[in-house]
């Protein structure tokens, strides 16, 4: 592990993946044996349920390891841009144009990782599945198909065959995609993760922060084992860090919460 994480101190390795939840520990040794092919792999879930994380783990658990991993959120940027970003661009090509290699280019020889594929448009997807069956990209305004030699992981933010349904995914591009699938489950929804991965951000944030908090108070043990957690591991991470700022003692406290978080459990009286 210690020369994995040296050599991949930029990036999540499988160990990163906290967990003591069955079917999560199922879907680590997945991790394992999908990452000796090249295979498509599709990821679903929700937001902050580490699609990335996986992806990640897949990769540097691969033949392509050394390769690079590039990462490209596909809503992030207009899909104008995201055209160029993913193809390049030839000089001359629009006003300002210079030429310069896109990401399918630039991941040669190791892994693509684009999240949230289904926000791209409809048109660009069909690009996208182009590069992948010929293995070749053309740049905007190019005129020479250029081979590449890349893995593309992709993932969905929605239940997939609904994204179809509501012509946000083309389903030729899913069915190609789709090889290997994963799904990652919601927080909510492993009740024994919440307190475990409680604990192991508290030991990271106290080696980062040199800081020595012990755990959490009883109260808040429960507000964190009855709250939803819409933004998954991420919302738990980013509270326990918020709560390193502010707390005064050895203990997080449900003062030390968000007030979202606190107002959630108030009890609603009639009038």
């Amino acid at each position: 592990n210690s020369f994995r994480r040296k050599r991949f101190d930029t990036g999540y390795t499988i160990d990163d993946i906290i967990t003591r939840d069955p079917y999560m520990n199922q879907l680590k040794e997945k991790i394992r044996k999908v990452s000796r092919r090249d295979s498509t792999v599709l990821i679903q879930g929700s937001t902050g349920t580490g699609k990335e994380l996986v992806a990640q783990s897949i990769h540097y658990l691969s033949p392509r390891s050394t390769g690079p991993f590039l990462s490209q959120n596909c809503s992030a940027i207009p899909d104008n841009l995201l055209e160029s970003t993913l193809f390049g661009t030839e000089k001359g090509s629009f006003t300002g144009a210079v030429t310069n290699q896109g990401l399918l280019e630039l991941a040669n020889g190791g892994t693509l990782f684009l999240d949230e594929i289904n926000s791209m448009d409809m048109a660009l997807q069909s690009k996208i599945l182009t590069a992948i069956e010929s293995r070749t990209v053309r740049r905007l305004g190019g005129h020479e198909d250029i081979r590449i030699n890349i893995r593309i992981i992709a993932a969905v933010n929605e239940d997939p065959f609904e994204a179809i349904k509501n012509h946000h995914l083309r389903s030729d591009l899913f069915y190609r995609l789709n090889v290997v699938n994963f799904h990652l489950t919601d927080l909510k929804d492993r009740p024994t993760d919440i307190l475990y991965l409680t604990d192991y951000y508290i030991n990271y944030y106290n080696q980062l922060f040199d800081m020595d908090i012990k755990g959490i108070s009883e109260d808040a043990a429960d507000l964190f084992t009855s709250h939803t957690w819409p933004g998954n591991v991420r919302e738990l991470r980013n509270i326990i860090e918020g709560a390193f700022n502010v707390a005064e003692t050895d203990l997080i406290t449900v003062s030390d919460l968000p007030e979202y978080l606190k107002s959630a459990r108030k009890p609603q009286f009639e009038t």
